[in-house]
């Protein structure tokens, strides 16, 4: 694939931009883009988006209802697909998986996928997708599989920790990249799996090598073939892990040409490492609702804290313990933070929300402005500045960034499929 103009992307999903931030920066033309929220009334990703990429080629409609032969030609499609149906946040007999209502739209990922056809695919979620539904792990993941075979691609996976590799946020995502095998099994394909699999072989890496340092696998070789299962969509499960308590696949693998290997690794990184003190604002222009009242500190530091108690079911009126550990309080400011959760706004007490100690010995949360740098956009990209018809609250720009990704990994990986792009073909 030789490139005698800038490489055409779409994005999927596109929420407040990370994904178009950074593969602007490694050199993608992302010439439309889809964001909608269902049943919502104020569209805040949507006005967030347009605010900072104009209307051109944006489209805030459900994506069910768009018409995939109506979309520009492209090379690279991405997207970050909804993940609550995934998501760790969400009780394990709530999570629908891939049935779910926002985990169904996989679906139309690949309806897409049939009719533009790209090279290359860039897909984001949370790294529990891949031990989803409870009730049979690993099924849901082995659809999309499936259904990348089916359309003759070379799928690679691997779940990346940002502040494993020098980001200050510790935030784990499984990042999908799928690229078409050359149909008459020429030179190409032989390149991009280098035969053998090296990718699996400790001290190497994938032709599309996801991050610039490496990784420690926990075997020399390939530790799991789990092969020839991708016969058809409809029975991919059967009769391999019809009903499987634990999920086949680890946190890196490929599957190409009905084939899958996967192997557990260890992220090896030796460069600068990004803390969350490093991200914090000046002391002067944090605004005094952000610190935590005297009085309310000790509801904060009970609901970060242990317990084990008893309650009493409401409708049953049966007895049970309920048993949690503590969470960091204050956080640590000499390392990554912890994740940003779409809850993190607002001053109400949480388990969850982010709260550091200042040095004069108060406690506050962390501003809109912090978050957003904690994902690697630019300060005041959530703000809507400028627009005074657009109230959006701190709140609502928080569960944006909760919502959001790590720019900078999407623009390493989006060099590197540039990189790839005009050497392997």
């Amino acid at each position: 694939m030789q490139h005698t103009t800038q490489p055409k992307c779409i994005e999927l999903f596109a929420g407040v931009g990370g994904f178009r931030l950074g593969l602007e920066k490694a050199g993608w033309d992302v010439t439309w883009s889809n964001q909608w929220e269902p049943n919502k009334t104020k569209q805040w990703a949507a006005e967030v988006y347009r605010h900072q990429f104009g209307d051109d080629g944006f489209v805030n409609e459900d994506i069910c209802n768009v018409n995939a032969s109506r979309l520009p030609d492209h090379d690279l499609l991405v997207g970050g697909f909804p993940c609550q149906d995934y998501s760790v946040a969400k009780p394990l007999n709530q999570s629908a998986g891939i049935q779910g209502k926002k985990g169904v739209l996989w679906w139309e990922i690949f309806r897409i996928l049939q009719e533009k056809n790209p090279t290359y695919v860039l897909l984001e979620n949370v790294s529990r997708l891949l031990s989803t539904p409870t009730n049979n792990r690993g099924r849901d993941f082995a659809t999309i599989l499936a259904c990348f075979n089916a359309l003759n691609y070379v799928v690679e996976w691997q779940v990346i920790n940002a502040g494993d590799y020098g980001y200050p946020q510790s935030r784990k995502r499984v990042f999908i990249l799928a690229y078409k095998r050359a149909n008459d099994n020429s030179r190409a394909d032989r390149n991009i799996l280098r035969k053998e699999f090296p990718y699996y072989q400790k001290g190497n890496s994938s032709a599309f090598k996801l991050l610039p340092e490496p990784w420690e696998t926990d075997s020399n070789g390939i530790i799991e073939d789990i092969s020839n299962y991708l016969h058809a969509v409809s029975t991919v499960w059967d009769g391999i892990h019809k009903v499987s308590k634990t999920s086949p696949f680890k946190d890196v693998g490929i599957a190409y040409g009905g084939n899958v290997w996967t192997v557990k690794i260890e992220p090896v990184y030796r460069g600068p490492q990004k803390t969350l003190e490093m991200i914090l604002q000046d002391k002067n222009v944090i605004p005094e609702d952000f610190y935590i009242p005297e009085e309310k500190l000790g509801r904060w530091e009970y609901l970060k804290g242990s317990k084990k108690e008893q309650r009493v079911h409401k409708e049953t009126g049966t007895a049970w313990e309920y048993s949690e550990g503590a969470v960091t309080f204050p956080d640590a400011l000499n390392r990554p933070s912890r994740t940003i959760v779409t809850g993190e706004g607002g001053t109400s007490p949480s388990r969850f929300k982010h709260v550091i100690q200042t040095e004069d010995g108060r406690y506050r949360r962390l501003t809109p402005v912090e978050l957003e740098r904690l994902n690697g956009f630019p300060d005041e990209w959530t703000s809507l500045e400028g627009c005074p018809d657009k109230n959006i609250t701190d709140g609502q720009r928080a569960f944006l960034m909760g919502n959001a990704l790590v720019v900078g990994i999407i623009e390493q990986i989006g060099k590197g499929v540039l990189n790839a792009s005009a050497t392997v073909r």
